[in-house]
């Protein structure tokens, strides 16, 4: 009977002969964030982008709704799979009080609508291509929410917080369009929040960030 405790399980044996496999483990989002901080970047996403959608909504003349984010980590050699459709990147450069970039991504269509209300169309007939007037519309509306957000990170963090204006880029990862705006870094996170605008959209929004940067966010608490 000796011997049974010493002789390796299932487990151990698939593991051996599986190698260590610690190269190939998906980091978990405890790896990257411990609950706490997981905990704060979601509080701080859901001040800021609640003013957000405040500004989003007397902008759009909508009932403007942004809830409840959920935090996650997105390796880089799997965005493809996280973004499959083509959708419009937001960057967001912080130079005052916090200092570094996130990238905000909507979907391609989403941005359309949003691009037809502040043109002052009703947002049902949006045209799917983003042009050029389009696309700077879009950046407006971005400039509006992410100015707000960041005047609301002002008062969490109890010292002044300025962002740049917005750019806005097209995000097409299957056809490697916009990809270099991505966080430039093998894991990094992903703030996801629900986005509802009038009965025109019902989607994501969502908040891509260096670790370091969602780190030091948290630390400002």
């Amino acid at each position: 009977t000796m011997m049974n405790d010493d002789m390796l399980s299932q487990d151990e044996i698939d593991a051996l002969l599986r190698g260590s496999g610690e190269s190939d483990k998906i980091p978990q989002l405890d790896d990257v964030l411990s609950p706490l901080e997981q905990d704060a970047l979601g509080e701080i996403g859901n001040i800021s982008f609640g003013s957000s959608a405040t500004a989003l909504s007397i902008l759009l003349n909508q009932k403007v709704e942004i809830t409840t984010p959920s935090v996650s980590v997105i390796e880089r050699k799997n965005v493809a799979d996280e973004f499959p459709l083509p959708y419009v990147a937001i960057q967001v450069n912080y130079t005052d009080g916090l200092l570094g970039t996130n990238l905000l991504v909507i979907k391609q269509e989403d941005a359309a609508i949003i691009a037809d209300l502040m043109l002052g169309g009703d947002g049902k007939s949006a045209a799917d291509l983003l042009g050029e007037i389009q696309l700077s519309a879009v950046q407006e509306a971005m400039n509006q929410m992410m100015g707000s957000a960041a005047t609301s990170m002002s008062t969490i963090f109890g010292k002044r917080v300025d962002i740049s204006p917005p750019t806005v880029h097209l995000l097409d990862v299957k056809e490697g369009e916009g990809i270099e705006y991505l966080p430039d870094e093998d894991v990094f996170i992903k703030v996801s929040f629900r986005l509802k605008i009038g009965n025109l959209i019902d989607s994501n929004i969502m908040q891509l960030l260096p670790v370091d940067f969602a780190k030091e966010l948290v630390q400002q608490l």
